[in-house]
């Protein structure tokens, strides 16, 4: 069996990794970061192979599959966001984090599907996020791009359900982890992070059970359930306030 996994050099994208090799998954760490990743390798043995490619690139996204062709599980968890008024921050970044978040992410998924539903097998897994369920002052585009990927996502796995086909395309919708996310992000959060190790592991069990709308921790999963039924300027709010420590996490 065999799993490809994007952003595998680190957090949650790199314990998946191992996680799913722990379960006897042969693995594809995928990375613009060839150092990391061959860290990564290391750690994980002989199951592990590694592919350096930029995924905002959509004619390396192509070649990728190309060169990679059918595997079991795909796990698109490359992406990055960036803090600030949306005023302010630069456009050059947020367009790169759209083609990455979600143009990287729309292109592997049509293509690794079509394998997939030929052989009539297989998961991708998309991570969104609790990003995805609500407004994000001061996140704009980052909370758009994981709307789009929950959307997609949700669209997608009923189409395959209805046409009765044996793959699934689920989404993991985390909150706050403890990852390099906020470092690049620019922002620390108000709310308490999981570890990164114990949200793949969480991950990867209800994957192998088949489910497709995975939100680890039962704060997130409160936050979540509150995005529906409260007033979205309150919400918008409250997402404000809670993303407004950004010269904390700078200092």
């Amino acid at each position: 069996m065999k799993a490809l996994v994007t952003g595998a050099s680190s957090g949650i994208g790199r314990d998946i990794a191992k996680e799913l090799a722990s379960r006897g998954y042969e693995v594809i760490l995928v990375s613009r970061d060839e150092e990391k990743l061959n860290l990564v390798k290391n750690e994980i043995g002989e199951k592990a192979t590694i592919y350096v490619a930029d995924i905002s690139d959509i004619s390396t996204c192509k070649k990728m599959h190309e060169d990679i062709g059918y595997v079991d599980i795909l796990v698109n968890n490359a992406g990055f966001g960036l803090f600030g008024k949306f005023y302010e921050t630069s456009l050059d970044t947020e367009l790169q984090m759209i083609n990455t978040n979600v143009i990287g992410l729309h292109t592997l998924s049509k293509l690794f599907l079509k394998d997939m539903v030929q052989k009539n097998n297989g998961y991708i897994l998309n991570v969104s996020s609790i990003a995805g369920h609500m407004p994000g002052p001061l996140m704009d585009t980052y909370y758009a791009t994981k709307a789009y990927v929950y959307r997609l996502s949700c669209s997608v796995n009923e189409e395959l359900r209805r046409n009765k086909i044996n793959v699934k395309v689920g989404t993991l919708n985390p909150g706050p982890v403890e990852t390099n996310f906020n470092k690049v992000a620019g922002v620390k959060f108000n709310l308490s992070s999981l570890t990164s190790d114990y949200v793949a592991k969480y991950t990867v069990n209800k994957m192998l059970k088949g489910k497709t709308d995975i939100t680890p921790g039962a704060t997130i999963r409160i936050l979540r359930f509150l995005a529906k039924i409260v007033p979205e300027p309150t919400m918008s709010k409250f997402v404000y306030n809670t993303q407004k420590n950004r010269d904390k996490a700078k200092n």
